[in-house]
């Protein structure tokens, strides 16, 4: 698999669990008639947010995948990145959608798309030096 494909793989997979999770507030704004915010409903709320969390990190760690398979970087560099990213939006989104509390989901999600950035950020930089 070539970089661009390897990039494409995380790329598709992000891109889905963005439109799954946009799909999930549609389905709460339309089953608890809520047409614009929360409408003080705790999980329409967390519909939200979770959403809205993904779509935060999301777009810079596909930026960076993107010039990362353009690049002379091996491929398990980009594997890794997008590895990172996937867990971590598929585990936050799934803890998050369950409760707004504290939970092993959000949590290990969190530090796994942190870690990601991280990953994609240095690696980016690494190109440009």
């Amino acid at each position: 698999m070539d970089n661009i494909n390897i990039a494409s793989l995380y790329i598709g997979l992000n891109i889905l669990l963005v439109l799954f999770l946009a799909i999930n507030v549609i389905r709460h704004r339309r089953g608890k008639g809520i047409g614009l915010g929360d409408g003080g409903d705790p999980e329409m709320l967390r519909a939200i947010r979770t959403h809205g969390n993904a779509t935060e990190y999301v777009p810079a760690a596909l930026i960076g995948l993107v010039l990362l398979s353009m690049s002379a970087q091996p491929g398990w560099v980009i594997h890794v990145g997008g590895a990172l990213l996937t867990i971590g939006r598929v585990l936050h989104a799934s803890g998050l959608i369950k409760s707004s509390g504290v939970s092993k989901g959000r949590l290990i999600g969190t530090s796994c798309t942190l870690v990601s950035l991280l990953w994609i950020g240095v690696f980016c930089l690494l190109n440009a030096i």
